[in-house]
């Protein structure tokens, strides 16, 4: 009988034994498996963190051209009234009645016949200005409707329209020294002449002026 029960003693501690065994080995793996779950979040975390922190870096902007500076209002003033009348102040001046006076062209534009609508016309406009405070006399009169032109390629010559299409004439005795006084004529030019000489009377020829449109 004691024999049988020290059998069955040996029999539970081996079993119990065993059981102990089998619950250390539960917790070794259940251990190893936390272990391996806190790595992997620790990495995902890690590598959430370097996508952001790339992600939210500014993105460099390229050096901008330099806008290169605006002309000033005078320049842009000077250049429109250049390209219109075609000549430039001071650029054609000639003496009149000796060293009386000066003749200065201001513009040479081609426009249109109002009566006939052809573009057969060329406005000539000038500015007289009496140099001189003496001798000058009442027969010092620049007849500005006899102003006539020639074509510097073929010498064809040309003249006003009539005494209706310019001032007429400017006399000098009129003038206070140093004063001026603007005036104008229409001359009969073809289209396709672009340049002219220039003859006003009892003033200087004016060589190779450029017609504007």
């Amino acid at each position: 009988m004691s024999t049988f029960l020290s059998t069955v003693a040996v029999l539970l501690s081996t079993l119990a034994l065993l059981c102990s065994g089998y619950a250390a080995y539960q917790v070794f793996t259940l251990q190893q498996t936390v272990s391996t779950n806190a790595r992997e979040t620790t990495t995902t975390s890690q590598t959430t963190s370097t996508q952001t922190t790339s992600n939210s870096s500014p993105t460099a902007v390229p050096p901008q051209p330099e806008t290169p500076p605006s002309p000033s209002p005078t320049a842009t003033a000077e250049s429109k009234t250049t390209a219109s009348t075609g000549i430039q102040p001071g650029q054609f001046v000639q003496p009149a009645f000796g060293n009386k006076a000066q003749v200065e062209l201001l513009s040479v534009k081609r426009i249109k016949d109002p009566e006939t609508g052809n573009r057969d016309v060329v406005n000539v406009q000038m500015r007289i200005r009496r140099l001189v405070s003496d001798g000058v006399s009442g027969l010092d009169v620049i007849s500005i409707s006899e102003t006539s032109a020639r074509n510097p390629d073929t010498s064809e010559t040309f003249k006003g329209i009539g005494f209706k299409r310019s001032t007429g004439s400017v006399s000098l005795f009129s003038l206070r020294p140093k004063a001026s006084a603007d005036a104008y004529v229409w001359l009969r030019i073809p289209e396709g002449v672009n340049s002219l000489d220039i003859f006003v009377p009892d003033t200087g020829a004016f060589s190779n002026v450029p017609i504007s449109s």
